[in-house]
C-alpha cells in the first residue's frame, strides 16, 4: 500500500516570514527549512516566487461556509471514522460462528 502523503497548507503571512529568514536574514534555504520542518524545495519555490516579485499564494482563501455547512462537514467525517472504527472491531472479534475471538486461542475441547 502506498503511503498516504499530507498536503499541508501554509498562511500568506507564514510563507513570507519563511522567505524573509532566507532573503534578509541572509540564512541558508536548507538550514530555514529544516527549522521549519518543511522541505527545501517547498522554501525554494517560496524564495524564487518573491524574488521576482510574485505573490507567494495563487489564489485567495476560500470563503467561510456557513456553520450549518461546516457542522455537516465535521458530522460526515465523523461518521466515516466511526465507520472504519467498526469494520476494525468487526475484524478483531472474528467472523460469525468463529468463537476464537482476539487472543486467537481455541476453547479447550
Amino acid at each position: 500500500m502506498k503511503p498516504t502523503i499530507v498536503k499541508r497548507s501554509y498562511t500568506a503571512e507564514y510563507r513570507e516570514a519563511a522567505v524573509r529568514q532566507v532573503i534578509d536574514a541572509g540564512r541558508a534555504l536548507t538550514e530555514v527549512a529544516r527549522s521549519l520542518e518543511i522541505s527545501h524545495k517547498t522554501l525554494a519555490n517560496w524564495v524564487r516566487l518573491a524574488r521576482s516579485q510574485k505573490p507567494l499564494i495563487k489564489r485567495e482563501p476560500a470563503i467561510a461556509a456557513d456553520p450549518a455547512a461546516l457542522e455537516l462537514s465535521r458530522l460526515r467525517a465523523e461518521n466515516s471514522r466511526l465507520r472504519m472504527d467498526n469494520e476494525i472491531l468487526k475484524k478483531a472479534a472474528g467472523a460469525p460462528g468463529d468463537r476464537q475471538g482476539v487472543g486467537g486461542a481455541s476453547p479447550p475441547r
